[in-house]
């Protein structure tokens, strides 16, 4: 029989057994994220192809919460960013902690590599299983869908088909991002030619009506909203917020659908920062930080929270999209037909 003394003893010992596994409970359903929280601190570097306004807003909302991470951020289009990190991998390793760029199918090319660390934040549970990677390696931040944009004074009449891409009224007058430099150009040229109704013939018929191809969507818009072209493929939210400016612009969900990228974020596998990478994931999928996206102009990727004006929802509009192992396996050789077709 147990003495007094004892049993208090021993009622201790089930306490501290009963406090770790409650503690284990509480990691396992998001302890983790806190644990990472608690321990993040240091250096970040962070690689994206998001304007620089946009990433700047980014970070020092970030930082409001976590002041003792420091975020270092190198800028450019998602082709320039990959080719950056080629030349690290080959020159020893990725100087990057994490990554946001354009769509899946830059991560499915670094997933194949081996770059990335699977990292499966507890603020998945928000965000639309197809719009994640299943193993963790990569998740969407929100939604950027391609659409036409025409200049107001210039096309009276909104058009409702890509089909005006390709018509008279649109010859010399329209402009496009390339695909060597935009990663939401290259997805698009991949999804555009496996489409039934559009295929490198649609393509051609771009080129044959003298289509621009210019550097990255920033530009697009500017020449659009000059008026020094009529037309542009562009991805919406640039769009919506120049017309928001009061620029005599418009923009367009064709009736026949649109390519949409997700600009995901991951992990880079050689991180030496791992806790402080996590916690900048957590906040970007938060609900706090998809309310940023919203407050900047995206259309943000997590359910419950409110697109921005003059932006639709995934839900309101037709989706144009590719198997995604062919459209990584082949987005090498689809830029180089393009650059066949367009020319530098």
């Amino acid at each position: 029989m147990l003495n007094k003394r004892s049993a208090i003893a021993l009622l201790a010992v089930m306490m501290v057994f009963s406090g770790c596994s409650s503690k284990s409970e509480t990691s396992a359903n998001g302890g983790a994220e806190q644990s990472a929280s608690e321990k993040a601190s240091g250096q970040i570097t962070f690689y994206t192809s998001q304007p620089e306004e946009d990433a700047t807003k980014l970070i020092q909302a970030f930082n409001k919460i976590h002041p003792e991470v420091e975020v270092e951020t190198f800028r450019s289009g998602t082709e320039e960013v990959i080719a950056k990190i080629q030349a690290e991998q080959q020159a020893g390793g990725v100087q990057a902690d994490v990554l946001l760029l354009a769509d899946s199918v830059t991560f499915e090319g670094l997933k194949k590599q081996d770059l990335l660390l699977s990292y499966k934040s507890p603020e998945r549970d928000r965000i639309a299983t197809e719009l994640a990677d299943p193993d963790g390696m990569y998740t969407g931040t929100k939604v950027m869908a391609t659409v036409i944009t025409v200049n107001t004074d210039k096309v009276p009449s909104l058009p409702t088909s890509w089909k005006a891409l390709v018509a008279a009224e649109s010859k010399d007058a329209a402009i496009m991002p390339s695909p060597l430099y935009s990663g939401a150009a290259a997805y698009n040229v991949g999804v555009f030619s496996r489409i039934d109704g559009f295929g490198w013939d649609f393509l051609k018929a771009l080129k044959d009506n003298n289509m621009t191809v210019i550097k990255g969507n920033g530009a697009v818009l500017k020449a659009v909203a000059s008026g020094e072209k009529s037309y542009g493929m562009i991805v919406d939210f640039m769009a919506a917020r120049e017309k928001a400016k009061g620029s005599p612009i418009d923009l367009i969900y064709p009736e026949e659908g649109v390519p949409i990228i997700t600009e995901p974020i991951a992990i880079l596998k050689n991180t030496d920062n791992k806790d402080a990478a996590q916690v900048f994931v957590n906040f970007v999928l938060s609900d706090e930080g998809q309310k940023l996206a919203a407050e900047i102009g995206y259309t943000p990727i997590r359910e419950g929270v409110t697109p921005p004006e003059g932006l639709k929802g995934i839900s309101e509009f037709k989706i144009l999209s590719g198997d995604l192992v062919t459209l990584t396996n082949e987005r090498e050789a689809d830029k180089k037909q393009f650059t066949d077709l367009f020319g530098n």
